[in-house]
């Protein structure tokens, strides 16, 4: 691998990674609780944060208390709320876009591992940017969600890289956990919970502080 990149390629989670998108999701899971006449708890909705939606959905129905509710159901009325609020435009997390255009611009392939369904991620990428990623995994197009390495090891075969020699970043303990069994470097950026707790991740406050020398040098030290 003499005078090869060490870095073959970064793997994005989408939600409260690049785009501030978890408040949305807030707007939209307050409102279908308030639908069923329940008050989603802040402890419910902490839970949620990188989970399937219908592991999500199960979540929200025993929080309010009506667990006999089809969480299919409840999925198609969320996200269809939620994607007339992505359409609206997305908020790039701090140092996001940067990060994004410079990989780009290296020639550093990207692909984007989301638990997020396509339908909704096309929106997405409307904001975001679909020309940065060679990749897109959706939640809905892999057999098991994160926290199982599937995702990541998905993303990594369909850039046709190793996974070992891959950075990458999320936001949860669910999805750093999926990154992390499949082989990638980690690199947790807290939004919505509190990381500090994650174990073989390396910490970060803001993807500000993330530049292309500082994912080779990851990559680096992992092999």
């Amino acid at each position: 691998m003499t005078g090869a990149d060490p870095l073959a390629a970064v793997l994005f989670d989408m939600d409260g990674t690049l785009v501030d998108s978890e408040k949305v999701w807030d707007v939209g899971l307050t409102e279908l609780a308030a639908r069923y006449g329940g008050v989603l708890s802040a402890q419910a909705r902490v839970q949620m944060v990188g989970t399937s939606m219908i592991d999500s959905m199960t979540i929200l129905h025993n929080d309010i208390g009506q667990p006999w509710r089809d969480p299919y159901a409840s999925t198609q009325w969320l996200e269809e709320r939620v994607k007339e609020l992505f359409a609206d435009g997305l908020v790039f997390r701090p140092g996001a876009a940067e990060l994004l255009g410079a990989l780009f611009d290296a020639g550093i392939p990207m692909a984007l591992v989301t638990a997020t369904r396509r339908h909704l991620v096309e929106v997405a990428l409307e904001t975001i940017g679909r020309r940065y990623f060679d990749a897109v995994v959706c939640g809905d197009e892999v057999d098991e969600s994160k926290p199982h390495p599937l995702p990541y090891l998905t993303a990594a075969a369909l850039l046709g890289v190793d996974v070992s020699r891959c950075v990458a970043i999320e936001d949860s303990p669910t999805g750093a956990a999926s990154a992390r069994a499949a082989g990638a470097a980690v690199i947790a950026v807290p939004c919505e919970v509190d990381l500090s707790g994650l174990a073989g991740v390396t910490l970060v406050d803001s993807l500000v502080d993330i530049d292309l020398p500082y994912l080779r040098r990851m990559v680096s030290r992992e092999s």
